[in-house]
């Protein structure tokens, strides 16, 4: 292996475990405030993401893990919208819009999904680089759990179930 990469290898390890230990030590934090430019052009902000628990989840066409993902992402979806549970599939401004378009269009996605064009979505939810990097947000819109990768989605489904049933 190179120097190139084992910096690159080392870099993203010192980011995922600073990320893991803010959120072990902070707790629930307040979601960044952002505005989200959804498919159709409409616009939705933190702000909307309040009263709901939400995941938020940043994602691109070309990540392996994200498009295995998403079948899960959906079923889960599906499992608790009735409930007050909403999904925001933020798409990486490296993803070129006619790409997440064509993946939403043909997955039949439920949810919302945005494109962050300019990177500022990314930007404000913690310099998101690695993708799938996804977010629970409460209903009081506090971020209470940070996945980076894959999420366990048995654990993500007793969380969100807890988080359904606190008013």
């Amino acid at each position: 292996m190179s120097a190139g990469k084992r910096w690159i290898i080392g870099a993203a390890a010192v980011a995922v475990a600073a990320a893991g230990v803010f959120f072990a030590v902070g707790g629930a934090s307040a979601a960044p405030e952002s505005t989200f430019v959804l498919l159709d052009g409409s616009k939705k902000t933190t702000a909307d993401l309040k009263g709901k628990v939400t995941l938020v989840n940043f994602w691109a066409t070309s990540c392996v893990t994200c498009v295995a993902e998403m079948p899960k992402m959906v079923s889960t979806f599906e499992k608790y919208r009735a409930q007050g549970y909403g999904h925001m599939a933020v798409a990486m401004a490296y993803d070129p819009p006619s790409y997440v378009v064509n993946y939403a269009q043909t997955r039949k996605l439920p949810f919302d999904v945005a494109i962050d064009n300019t990177g500022a979505v990314a930007k404000a939810w913690g310099e998101v680089q690695l993708t799938p990097t996804s977010y629970v947000v409460n209903r009081k819109g506090e971020i209470v759990k940070r996945y980076v990768g894959e999420p366990n989605f048995a654990e993500l489904h007793q969380l969100i179930e807890k988080l359904l049933a606190e008013s």
